[in-house]
């Protein structure tokens, strides 16, 4: 692998960006977040065919030989059905499983080729996985626990409004419609964040041949967690929660995303290998 490691850590970032919008978009019906996700899968695209053209015509290797070539035309397979279905169906949710999929296929062939043929950078690029993976979690755990305490000071206000009290500074607090709209917000940017953070982390541990355990309470613990918001969108846009509900439930959630963070973790010894 010839090609410089930066340029393949773009396409990541990119095709992560692109995920995240196609997310919002199928969430909140974002037209915004649906053009931007376009044209930076686009461009993920675009890159991609670059390097199949350089490998098939300069390099005369037609990119199916291999395992990692062969994932990486997947990827670019995937990538190109989804643009065309982007603009001919509205089929927004099958987009983003159909890209979170590709995310997962090129990462992978990019981080294992990387390690096989760039000893120095393929390292580098494998242990920059590790960061991302766990810098990502990060963001999605700040995200829902912003998301929570707007539930919070929505039960708080809801209370105090029902029971006629505080109501010299309970102006402070904020209208019980924006404050489940901005928890509902946080959820949708917490949930694919946390997915692409645990595509890193099976990737990475792949791609560096470190043991994967899938029984690990870290990796357990992970999985429950984005199952739980996931639930959370679920009881939200297909059940129609809203309000007090969905803040107790958004309460309960981050209690469990607590006790993944800081019991599990210590019991865990996945990151510690």
């Amino acid at each position: 692998m010839e090609d410089p490691k930066w340029l393949y850590e773009i396409i990541l970032i990119i095709y992560g960006l692109s995920l995240v919008g196609y997310f919002i978009e199928f969430i909140q019906y974002n037209r915004k977040a649906n053009r931007l996700a376009f044209w930076l899968l686009s461009m993920v695209w675009l890159l991609q065919t670059v390097f199949l053209l350089q490998q098939t015509f300069i390099e005369k290797s037609f990119p199916v030989l291999t395992l990692y070539d062969g994932l990486s035309f997947y990827a670019w397979v995937l990538i190109t059905f989804s643009l065309i279905l982007s603009k001919l169906f509205r089929v927004h949710f099958t987009l983003f499983f159909i890209n979170l999929l590709g995310f997962f296929i090129l990462l992978l062939s990019i981080s294992t080729t990387a390690t096989e043929h760039m000893p120095t950078k393929g390292i580098e690029l494998v242990h920059e996985m590790l960061i991302a993976h766990i810098t990502l979690a990060f963001v999605s755990y700040g995200f829902f626990t912003i998301s929570c305490i707007f539930s919070l000071m929505y039960l708080a206000q809801y209370r105090f409004l029902k029971q006629k009290k505080g109501f010299r500074w309970v102006w402070k607090i904020g209208d019980l419609k924006q404050l489940d709209q901005l928890s509902f917000k946080a959820v949708t940017v917490g949930v694919p964040l946390l997915s692409i953070a645990i595509i890193l982390g099976v990737a990475w541990a792949y791609a560096a041949d470190t043991e994967f355990y899938w029984f690990d309470l870290k990796t357990i613990g992970s999985i429950l967690v984005l199952a739980v918001y996931v639930l959370y969108l679920l009881l939200r846009l297909g059940k129609g929660y809203q309000g007090k509900a969905i803040s107790v439930y958004n309460s309960a959630a981050f209690l469990i995303l607590l006790i993944n963070f800081f019991l599990f973790s210590n019991l865990s010894n996945f990151h510690l290998q």
